[in-house]
């Protein structure tokens, strides 16, 4: 039973995603911030070549923090902030993990939206942005902030059987911080999402939270923080898409005006297609930061936290919206040219309109 079941060594990481910019210079960034930065780099399982690593590397920095405490929980006086080159920054907070199992349970609840840490973490971000200054391109913090919860457990008594293969109702739990049991069906669906490296090891991946299993699971946390980085930049640019297609439609749906020139057009056009430029870019800056390719372990972690996340389909999605604005623009395009066509027509007849009246009125004959 969970209760029989005692943690000796464990940390919870409580992580906040903020997207703070169009992007970052993080060359500029380290000059500007304090020394002790360090570029963040994954320390790779056993037989991981060496070129699998972030591309750009985040900026990592460590900070002073308050120490609190959070469901009896103790908070870490040092907070980890990592920055990434496409205009986002992740907070994480750590908490020592000790003593029964199933009190992982009430964290997990405390820490589910957790207006102190959100409060807290955002004011952070703030301080960072005028810290950083011109080092962001276009720097605003967005409304949107994706938080995930990770607890990595190193040790435990007994040591068996597995937590991951006796205790599965009571992870389920704490994976979806919910008290109420769940029946075998969303108990087989909270804990469906597992990879193991080696026999003494595990990483159980949901939606709210994934409980690390083993020692030496850095690399693992780093590959779902930098997913739930992803997940927040996808839902970011599906918005910035939608506004984008619902200016595209606006604009392809404005009648234009009987005298007008091409001028609103092609500003129009011009507006569109740095939309559509800035999201592509920022979709290529994420989907290429990480380099996964060495590491088939790190690589199934990261499939498998997608396929949780459903990034795919926030893929497919983006990709679809991209080739509308494309359509969309292409139409203006087609506006533009046939509107400039009309006006070239409409000066070739006034012309020849003017050269057949001086032909017939001669300027200066009575």
């Amino acid at each position: 039973m969970s209760q029989s079941v005692t943690i000796t060594k464990g940390t919870c990481f409580a992580l906040f995603a903020y997207d703070v910019g169009h992007s970052i210079n993080l060359s500029d960034a380290e000059r500007r911030i304090a020394a002790g930065a360090e570029r963040g780099r994954l320390r790779h399982k056993t037989r991981a070549p060496q070129y699998f690593e972030y591309r750009p590397a985040p900026l990592r920095l460590v900070q002073e923090g308050s120490v609190f405490d959070v469901s009896q929980y103790q908070a870490s006086p040092t907070v980890e902030v990592m920055v990434y080159d496409f205009g986002a920054v992740t907070i994480t907070y750590r908490f020592s993990l000790d003593g029964q199992f199933d009190r992982l349970l009430v964290l997990s609840e405390s820490l589910y939206e957790n207006e102190r840490l959100l409060t807290e973490s955002r004011a952070r971000v703030e301080q960072l942005i005028q810290a950083l200054g011109p080092a962001i391109e276009r720097p605003c913090i967005a409304e949107e902030v994706e938080d995930y919860i990770i607890f990595s457990i190193e040790s435990h008594v007994p040591e068996n059987p597995p937590l991951w293969t006796t205790n599965e109702s009571d992870l389920a739990q704490i994976l979806r911080a919910e008290r109420t049991p769940f029946s075998e069906q969303e108990v087989a669906d909270a804990v469906s999402c597992r990879i193991s490296f080696g026999r003494e090891d595990a990483a159980v991946i949901d939606w709210h939270s994934a409980v690390l299993f083993g020692k030496e699971m850095d690399d693992v946390r780093a590959v779902l923080e930098f997913a739930n980085v992803e997940l927040l930049e996808m839902r970011m640019l599906d918005e910035q898409l939608d506004r984008a297609l619902d200016e595209g439609y606006e604009a392809l749906s404005r009648k234009p005006r009987l005298l007008s020139l091409t001028g609103s057009h092609e500003k129009d056009m011009r507006h569109i297609a740095q939309l559509q430029v800035d999201s592509a870019l920022i979709f290529e800056r994420v989907t290429n930061t990480l380099k996964l390719l060495g590491d088939q372990y790190l690589a199934r972690v990261y499939r498998l936290v997608s396929q949780r996340f459903h990034l795919e389909a926030w893929d497919a999605s983006i990709l679809r919206k991209l080739q509308t604005l494309e359509s969309i623009y292409g139409k203006m395009s087609d506006r533009a040219g046939t509107r400039r066509m009309e006006v070239l027509e409409w000066i070739i007849i006034i012309l020849i309109a003017l050269s057949l009246a001086v032909s017939l009125f001669p300027v200066g004959q009575h």
